[in-house]
């Protein structure tokens, strides 16, 4: 007979095995995922006032600041076990463009969580990582 468990295990991963798993193709090609405290996380859909905004800000951030690079809903490596999607990213210039690794806290001039309806996570949550 199996024992009850009053709280399951969990695994956490780490970026590595998340990048792997991406990689791999284990999940669906248009899921909205990031990796937060080793846990997989689904992200909300895009709303149209939610994209606008997002693209707003791409336009407006290109033009302010025209050394760094604005990346929009990419992966941020924050330590070993995260990597959120932030809306938008204003990075210091790479020479590889970011193409061998993904950007690190280090590399980040200013990040941006657009919140039209996760405003909660993001505040209690996301800011915090």
């Amino acid at each position: 007979m199996n024992a009850i468990h009053d709280n399951p295990r969990r695994h956490s991963i780490t970026v590595t095995e998340y990048v792997r798993m991406g990689e791999a193709r284990v999940f669906a090609h248009d899921a909205r995922l990031e990796l937060m405290e080793g846990e997989i996380v689904e992200m909300a859909p895009i709303g149209s006032a939610h994209a606008a905004v997002v693209y707003t800000l791409d336009t407006r951030l290109r033009a302010l600041a025209p050394g760094a690079m604005v990346f929009v809903q990419s992966p941020l490596v924050l330590g070993e076990r995260s990597a959120p999607q932030p809306d938008v990213m204003v990075l210091r210039s790479r020479a590889d463009r970011y193409y061998d690794s993904h950007p690190t806290a280090a590399d980040a001039l200013l990040v941006v969580e657009v919140a039209d309806t996760t405003l909660r996570y993001d505040l209690e949550i996301k800011r915090p990582i």
